[in-house]
């Protein structure tokens, strides 16, 4: 069973976890100060991280930033601060996905099994070929296909879709789309990405933006239909 590692300093909310996470079949070990959170992910690495960042020792990014310098477990933030900038810090530092308090049992689980999917399909390198969905996206000829039809795509429009293919179920923020995408010098051109995502959604007949996902003021995420 997927192994979790809770870090929050609330004991009714882990207890509640621990009943709800091992019901949906999760091994769970938890860990109330960012120190202890810090030994168990070391000592019991586990398959995906839920961090809170009001710790009680550590600002939770600083576990977060420590917890990635060493290790590419999944991190999914759980906080009662929905500020932008708040998710914007925690995702630059390496989360993977934030989610604020409260929270139902069911969306956490659905977060932690994406979180899963996400891991045991990075091998560490970029495959020729990445398959979300219907969408298909051949990354050796720059290709891309919709239910066996051609899309036209545009080099940066599909250099966009593929960094979030590729990333499938994260939130990938602003600035790492656009440093990933169009370089380093443009990690401030967030206009570019509303142009791009609206022609995409167009080309992908996803103008409700179910598919192509977007967090105002955070960044965008390609989702795994279901």
């Amino acid at each position: 069973m997927p192994q979790i590692l809770i870090i929050d300093d609330d004991p009714d909310l882990l207890s509640v976890c621990r009943v709800g996470l091992e019901a949906m079949g999760h091994t769970l070990r938890t860990a109330e100060t960012g120190e202890e959170g810090l030994v168990e992910a070391a000592v019991f690495p586990p398959d995906v991280i839920v961090l809170d960042l009001g710790l009680p020792d550590l600002d939770g990014l600083e576990v977060c930033k420590r917890i990635r310098s060493w290790s590419s477990v999944p991190i999914i933030v759980l906080s009662a601060d929905g500020s932008e900038d708040r998710k914007v810090s925690a995702l630059d530092e390496g989360a993977d996905d934030y989610m604020t308090k409260p929270f139902g049992m069911r969306e956490l689980n659905a977060r932690l099994n994406v979180a899963l999917r996400h891991r045991s399909s990075d091998s560490g390198d970029h495959p020729a070929e990445v398959v979300v969905g219907h969408l298909r996206l051949d990354l050796i000829h720059h290709e891309a296909t919709l239910s066996d039809e051609r899309l036209d795509l545009a080099p940066k429009e599909f250099e966009f879709l593929a960094y979030l293919a590729l990333n499938v179920g994260k939130i990938c923020t602003r600035r790492m789309i656009l440093e990933n995408v169009w370089g380093p010098g443009y990690g401030k051109e967030f206009h570019y990405l509303k142009v791009y995502a609206y022609r995409l959604r167009r080309k992908l007949n996803d103008e409700k933006g179910q598919f192509l996902q977007s967090d105002p003021s955070v960044g965008y995420r390609l989702v795994q239909p279901q």
